[in-house]
């Protein structure tokens, strides 16, 4: 395999796979040695490539400047414009709103006959809006401190309807037709709890930092047997 060919295929998948994505996995993806992956790193790290991470911690593709424009395949495209109508069910205009802007952004890339086909997909999702209660919190405050790898305050009503107040590590969302779970370290407790976030009647920023832990966390969280892994609140 040519270097060129090396290095698209190590740039396909860090767009690809999850982040962060270790850099065992992107060994075996590219076909090389793990010291191979480090300089194939640093060498798109120097061609304008702004690639987060490092060893032990796995790596995230942030940006890519230094490539033109990708094309997309006609499947490519529909499956693209499905998962960001898909969006719209989750009851989370702004995630909504922030899918359809990156969309549009792509589709402006596309050749021109890309760009028709865009325009005329042949196939549509439909699907009932999620029904769950709304969030009472800012999501917008919830998503910095994921990103930002902060802890919260939080004022929570739990299914019993007890009230408690505690602080966490916030380490990731997921959606369901029904809920909307945020999966945290919790300081009170001292392990992981799921929280309903329409169930946050509050929630401020803690101000502790626990960066890099937060991978680690989801790993130890992961690797657990469903039946041991701690339930809500």
């Amino acid at each position: 395999m040519s270097r060129t060919d090396r290095l698209m295929r190590l740039m396909d998948a860090l767009r690809r796979l999850p982040a962060p994505v270790t850099a065992a996995r992107l060994a075996e993806e590219t076909g090389v040695s793990r010291r191979q992956l480090y300089r194939d790193i640093a060498t798109l790290r120097a061609g304008g490539a702004l690639i987060d991470g490092e060893a032990g911690l796995g790596y995230a593709l942030t940006e890519d400047p230094a490539l033109p424009p990708q094309s997309f395949s006609r499947l490519e495209i529909e499956a693209l414009l499905l998962a960001i109508s898909g969006l719209r069910t989750l009851g989370d205009p702004e995630l909504t709103r922030a899918g359809e802007d990156a969309l549009a952004r792509i589709i402006a890339t596309l050749p021109e006959s890309q760009g028709r086909h865009a325009m005329h997909t042949t196939m549509r999702l439909f699907r009932a809006p999620a029904q769950r209660p709304s969030p009472q919190v800012d999501m917008a405050l919830l998503r910095a401190a994921l990103w930002e790898e902060r802890s919260l305050v939080i004022d929570y009503l739990d299914l019993q309807d007890a009230a408690t107040t505690r602080e966490i590590w916030p380490l990731g969302l997921s959606y369901g037709d029904n809920h909307m779970m945020l999966l945290a370290h919790c300081k009170l407790r001292q392990d992981f709890r799921t929280f309903h976030v329409p169930r946050i009647q509050t929630m401020r920023p803690g101000g502790t930092s626990f960066r890099p832990r937060r991978v680690a966390l989801v790993r130890e969280y992961v690797s657990r047997p469903c039946a041991t892994r701690p339930q809500s609140g």
